[in-house]
Parts: C-alpha cells; structure tokens; sequence
C-alpha cells in the first residue's frame, strides 16, 4: 500500500498516521518497537541532518533493515527538504514520501518548486508532501502568525498536485514557550476545501486533547521530532552519573525504551475512537 492510498484509507476512518523522525539506530529502534507493540503502522521521517549525519544509503538501508526486522508497515519519508538535488536523490535510492518545504519564499515560487518535485516523484510514486504559511523553525519566533487559509490552500494543492499538506494553524517546530492553541475551527475549513492530506507540524507538546480534535477535523499525518530527542537525550543524563559503565549497549537501552513508551502513549492517544 503506498502511502497515498493508507492516506485516503485514513481519511475515510477520520484517523491520523505518527510521524516520528529517527537519527541513529537508537531512536529508530524506539520508534519501530513502540509502533510493534502498539501493532499499527507509522512513518519513519529523516531530515538533510540526519543524512548528513549517517549518509543517504546507511540512512534508508537501515531503515529498511529494521522495518523488515520489526515487521512494522512503514514508510520512509524525507523530511523538511529544501534542496531538490537531495530529494531525487532520496526518491532514486527508494524513499516513499519527500516533502518540499519552500514555505518560506512568495507563494508563487512556493508553487513553481512544489509543482516541480511533484512532477519529478510522480515516475516513483512517491508521496509529495508541501508546506503553506508561518510555522515557526527551531529558532524562529513563534509570535509571527501566517495562518494558511482555505482557499489559499485548495488552490496550492489542486495547481502543485500534492498529496499532503502541511498547514500553519498555531503549531511550531521545537519547544513551545507556551501552551499552543490549535485553530480548530480554521482546520475544519481547510479540511472541507483541500483535496490533499493535512499534516500538523510540531506536534511535541500540543495537548493530547487538540491533537485528538486536530484529527477529527482533518489531520491524517502528526509529525513529532522534539520529544523524542528531548527525552533520549535527557534519559541518558539522568543515568549516566550513576554509573561507570562504558558498554554503549548497556547504556542506550533505558534511553529507548523511554522514547519507546512516549510513542506507544502517543500512538494509543492518537488512535482512540
């Protein structure tokens, strides 16, 4: 099943894919196991970081080597590329979805790009997915407000061809200064106006209780980075003061059965009826 199709499957279920992103086989492996236990398939995203951190091919082979091994249904998606040389790279060497963020440029060359990649991922199948309007980057500010708008939206999709697009509703990348506050109602209107798949952005630290309503009202893909670096990260300083052990195995495994169970949470959150 492409992802395109289990959007389209969702959509009719009113359900959302976790969208988790992974930076070595650590985080991978957390990700893999919390979506085996919960039995539910995910999306394993990697950014131009992590390839420059491990390299395309160690980058989708291992991905690919432990799906297999997990047997978890996953696909595997190029995150936030703005670079159009790394996404054919990406789609040569068999990645499911890219995603072209030219967010940041006038819309009319947001368009152009997006048009561009589409036409250039449709030989693959490959899932294309987009971005329209403000949502704040690591380190921008999270006061800017360019909401994406239904009309707005309608036409980017049906002018690029996109499946998926990520909107701007009051979610940011990061940490979040203060609670965020989805525009819900905003959603419901893109939702009823746009043909592709809505995609929130940001989702570490939204409350359960919005991202529960952000999906009833048309989001079919929840994208979550921060929390589980955050909670890998802080894992091993609580434990590594505790000990003199210098056996990476014997370290790593408290740090991904943390971010196991912070997705195997999310992921029950996420698929409540």
């Amino acid at each position: 099943m492409t992802l395109q199709d289990k959007f389209q499957q969702l959509d009719k279920q009113n359900k959302a894919l976790l969208a988790v992103n992974f930076y070595n086989f650590e985080t991978l492996s957390a990700v893999l196991k919390a979506a085996a236990e919960q039995e539910t398939a995910i999306i394993l995203q990697s950014t131009k970081s992590t390839i420059d951190y491990l390299g395309l091919e160690v980058t989708a082979n291992l991905a690919r080597t432990a799906i297999n091994q997990y047997g978890v249904k996953a696909w595997l998606h190029l995150d936030h590329a703005q670079d159009i040389d790394l996404i054919k790279q990406a789609l040569d060497i068999g990645y499911d979805s890219v995603m072209i963020d030219a967010s940041e440029k006038p819309i009319e060359e947001n368009r152009e790009i997006t048009r561009k990649v589409v036409e250039m991922a449709e030989p693959y199948g490959a899932n294309v997915e987009a971005e329209l309007g403000y949502i704040a980057k690591l380190g921008q500010s999270k006061e800017k407000a360019a909401f994406t708008q239904p009309e707005e939206a309608k036409q980017f999709a049906e002018d690029t061809g996109i499946d998926a697009l990520a909107v701007a509703i009051g979610s940011a990348h990061g940490f979040y200064d203060k609670e965020p506050d989805l525009d819900i109602e905003l959603l419901s209107r893109i939702y009823k106006e746009t043909p592709a798949a809505l995609v929130l952005h940001g989702g570490s630290g939204i409350p359960d209780q919005q991202i529960q309503a952000a999906v009833r009202n048309g989001i079919r893909k929840i994208n979550v980075a921060t929390e589980v670096k955050n909670g890998f990260i802080n894992t091993l300083r609580n434990e590594l003061p505790q000990t003199n052990e210098i056996d990476l195995r014997k370290i790593f495994p408290s740090a991904i059965n943390h971010v196991q169970h912070l997705l195997k949470d999310k992921l029950t959150m996420i698929n409540q009826d």
